[in-house]
């Protein structure tokens, strides 16, 4: 075989511009005739929500690598400066897309469905008359309008908040005319309001708070003309940085917060009919630059949109509702230690219950053989019933550890809220590896059963949050296998004590042998086709972005490895290139779970028993998740279970819904073939046990 320099720059798509290209594919979803109104909607949200992050970090991080001078390049061979200009170019057409969307699509389909959002110079009367009580009554006492001058210098906006520059005529009472001043919105305003049934001309009307405080927001200057009124919104470097060395990481990750607020501006959304003098002295003011202004054809803030479904009882424009199943064998066994005796169970949520992984805890809790619980949180949102059934576990005398990721992006207030909670019930609180996210979603439940101790253990693809669990797609193993379970108790105690774990039978484990172990397996694939034996590899992630990777996998393509890659989201590897890629296939599923489980298979006809290797793991192809975080991933051996997974793989490869990557970086949705099938809704379907 010719040498190829698989490392070469035009074999990799820029991760960025890959992200911007899954994001269109979410605003896809929008346009189709095939989802319900309310849940496109939902979709457009989305998108604008995915790009308030992108922004946040990785933007704000280029643009940290700019300002210091960086001139490396990636490995699309772009430097930081480059990505920027290119991401801006991108992010403008998806932009202004969106707006399209939502002023020529979604809202003429509204409107007609009776769910309105009139315009200010579309208020009757009646309209106009409760808008004009509902401002004095509920926000003009909490409006705080500044007015510029060399007393009342330019505010800082908080990250992402809803803020108004006014133009000005005439003079205040003291004779001051600065010609200019911010309104900023407080957050705990609603930013969309229902009128009344009374003042309704549709069964569901809504206004924009944007809307009622520029129709009344000359009141908030008497004696002055507001001659313009336009809303904007900064988004804010969120990163947070901490140093390696620090004595107490919560004390340091509290400390740390509150600067998210006030970042450096990396981006402004800006009314399109803001003047342009307005608009250069906003830039001024943040330090922006003109690829940094985003012009709105509507709310600067398209999430604002996200509550509407919740708000309109309309189930005929929804997902029709569904309630996930219940494994059979643990409603035969009765309790779930019995059922997990008689053999591994997998759940595949939202289509199984998250309710076997809460009673786990809850059971073990009350269980007098029950003696300790080992238990990782990433992210388990509000009022969670797994942190409860810790907590209870702990008041009953249990010995609970948790490991809390602190470092959760965007819920680490929230995990310290938790944190803290669970210490003042008598839990043990670490916070795992100063340096490395604990990213793993690991439980185990240590019980005395006749003179031994067993170890019984969850492990996910997902997080330990039940909300999600019925919107995300994940998988979750139930063993008392022996060999798992210490593994399982080596990890934890690698986490606690900061001593090494040791050799893992089974498991594999980020940072040290997961990325090993993923490049041997390909090894192994690659070797089967060069000596003529049965050889594939298919993986199911979120994102597939690491170079090491992408290049055995190349490498392996060129041997006659058949490659199917199902990836949601960011994919630097390009398939269907000439000599390199052509036999790798990418595809992207979007639809209405948010595909998250992360499932590799290794067709491995060296194998003593002739079996595929399937792995699940809380791990992307990413090298920040092989590297930088504390990940497992798991072997699934009971051969039942085994056959469940792949048809589960190869029903997402049959979709005809499916998005499909060109060597271009771009993505296509073929035509449907004669018979339609979407994954997903498939496996909505009562499948046997």
């Amino acid at each position: 075989m010719e040498t190829l320099d698989l490392a070469a720059p035009h074999l990799y798509s820029n991760r960025e511009l890959a992200f911007l290209e899954f994001n269109r594919r979410v605003l896809e979803q929008a346009k189709k005739d095939d989802v319900p109104l309310l849940e496109r909607l939902r979709f457009l949200c989305i998108s604008s929500s995915n790009l308030d992050e992108f922004f946040e970090i990785r933007v704000a991080g280029l643009k940290q690598q700019e300002a210091l001078g960086a001139t490396h390049r990636g490995p699309d061979n772009l430097t930081p400066s480059e990505q920027l200009r290119r991401i801006a170019e991108r992010t403008h057409e998806l932009v202004a897309e969106q707006y399209r969307v939502l002023n020529e699509v979604l809202f003429p389909l509204l409107d007609a469905e009776g769910i309105r959002f009139p315009r200010r110079d579309l208020w009757n009367k009646p309209q106009r008359q409760w808008l004009k009580r509902y401002f004095n009554r509920e926000l003009e006492p909490i409006l705080t309008p500044i007015g510029l001058d060399p007393a009342h210098p330019f505010p800082r906006p908080l990250n992402k908040s809803l803020t108004f520059i006014v133009t000005l005529d005439g003079k205040d009472a003291f004779g001051r005319s600065s010609g200019m001043a911010i309104v900023q919105a407080p957050r705990a305003l609603p930013r969309v309001v229902r009128l009344p049934e009374a003042q309704a001309e549709a069964p569901y009307e809504f206004v924009f708070l944007s809307s009622i405080i520029h129709a009344h927001v000359d009141e908030l200057f008497p004696g002055m003309k507001a001659s313009g009124c336009y809303q904007f919104r900064v988004t804010r470097n969120s990163d947070l940085l901490l140093d390696e060395e620090v004595d107490d990481l919560l004390r340091a990750m509290e400390g740390e917060l509150p600067s998210r607020r006030f970042g450096d501006a990396v981006r402004m959304e800006l009314a399109e009919e803001c003047p342009g003098p307005v608009e250069r002295f906003l830039q001024g003011q943040f330090g922006l630059d003109d690829q940094d202004v985003y012009p709105c054809n509507g709310p600067v803030n398209l999430m604002r949109l996200m509550q509407i479904p919740d708000l309109v009882d309309r189930p005929d424009l929804k997902y029709p509702g569904f309630t996930p199943r219940l494994s059979r064998r643990i409603q035969r066994a009765g309790d779930i230690f019995s059922a997990i005796r008689e053999g591994d169970v997998l759940v595949h949520h939202p289509f199984d219950s998250f309710a076997p992984v809460v009673d786990f805890l809850r059971q073990a809790a009350s269980d007098p053989s029950v003696l300790a619980i080992r238990q990782t949180l990433y992210r388990t949102g509000a009022d969670s019933t797994v942190v409860k059934a810790l907590v209870d576990a702990a008041s009953n005398g249990k010995e609970v550890l948790v490991v809390i990721e602190l470092r959760a992006r965007f819920d680490e207030a929230e995990n310290i809220e938790l944190a803290t909670h669970l210490q003042e019930a008598g839990a043990q609180v670490v916070y795992g590896v100063v340096g490395y996210k604990t990213h793993a979603k690991m439980s185990m439940v240590v019980r005395r059963e006749g003179r031994k101790l067993v170890r019984y253990v969850h492990l996910g693809t997902g997080n330990y949050h039940a909300r999600t669990a019925r919107l995300y797609t994940d998988y979750g193993l139930f063993t008392c296998d022996e060999a798992l379970g210490q593994d399982v108790q080596k990890v934890f105690q690698q986490l606690t004590t900061m001593g090494r774990a040791g050799r893992l039978k089974k498991m594999l484990q980020s940072p040290f042998t997961l990325h090993s172990t993923m490049l041997a397996h390909i090894d192994t694939e690659i070797a089967n086709a060069e000596a003529g034996r049965p050889a594939r590899v298919i993986a199911k992630m979120n994102s597939l972005v690491e170079p090491g990777v992408i290049q055995a996998l190349y490498r392996a393509s060129r041997a006659g490895v058949s490659i199917d890659l199902v990836v949601r989201g960011m994919c630097a590897l390009r398939p269907g290139i000439e000599g390199v890629s052509d036999n790798i296939r990418v595809f992207s599923i979007i639809g209405r779970f948010l595909e998250h489980t992360r499932v590799f298979y290794f067709e491995n006809a060296f194998a003593e028993d002739g079996r595929p290797r399937v792995y699940l793991s809380s791990a992307d192809w990413m090298r920040r998740n092989f590297f930088n975080r504390v990940e497992t991933c798991f072997p699934v051996e009971d051969e039942g279970l085994r056959r469940s997974v792949i048809r589960d793989l190869e029903l997402y490869l049959a979709d005809t819904t499916k998005w499909e990557l060109r060597s271009d970086g771009t993505y296509e949705q073929r035509p449907e073939a004669d018979q339609r099938v979407v994954a997903q809704e498939l496996l909505l379907e009562t499948l046997p046990d």
